[in-house]
């Protein structure tokens, strides 16, 4: 059976800033940020992965170098949620400008696009769905390290878990946290670990 321990990068300067919403904005992780994907190789310690992978964003790809010590496979499919016209704008500013774009969204992001111009949830879920059935494919058993974003994350959890979408956020997953799950040969995901830090 395949263990995914799957994280969210560290912090970064955006996250420090109430949360202002980071899609495909390629910015690096704070100093605190750097000191939590250090952190997360010291909980992580004795356990062997079989392979690292990230997003190619550098918040992803650098907590995932630190965390495992080796350079990650970065892939595409785990960029984070192209948010459309909140890229870079705190919930409270969005929804200031247009309180309908997040309305439509918190009741169906599945069909929804983030900020009127970006991803629906069906879509983010499609492409990360299709990472974890590839890689299925190349390791049956063993530990595979994950380190992608707070919106994906959560949407794929959400809908492996049978969940509506539209309740993605009620899990949470913190900056450097760890999430544990195992897929068996029929992609059934069985949670074991949610937003941990394991010891």
């Amino acid at each position: 059976m395949l263990k995914i321990f799957l994280l969210r990068h560290g912090e970064t300067a955006y996250n420090a800033d109430n949360n202002r919403y980071c899609g495909r904005t390629d910015i690096p992780l704070t100093d605190k940020g750097l000191g939590q994907a250090q952190e997360v190789k010291r909980h992580l310690e004795g356990i062997e992965f079989a392979a690292v992978y990230s997003s190619p964003l550098q918040r992803a790809a650098n907590t995932a170098c630190l965390a495992s010590g080796r350079d990650p496979i970065k892939d595409e499919r785990l960029i984070e949620a192209d948010f459309g016209n909140w890229e870079g704008k705190t919930k409270e500013e969005f929804i200031a400008e247009n309180e309908s774009l997040w309305v439509n969204w918190m009741s169906d992001p599945a069909v929804y696009r983030a900020g009127g111009t970006g991803e629906t949830g069906t879509e983010i879920v499609e492409r990360v769905d299709d990472f974890f059935r590839s890689i299925q494919q190349q390791h049956t058993v063993g530990n595979i390290m994950v380190v992608a974003h707070n919106g994906i994350n959560r949407l794929y959890l959400a809908y492996r878990l049978g969940m509506p979408l539209r309740n993605y956020r009620q899990l949470v997953q913190q900056n450097s946290s760890i999430t544990c799950f195992t897929l068996d040969g029929q992609g059934v995901l069985t949670l074991e670990l949610l937003n941990s830090k394991l010891r």
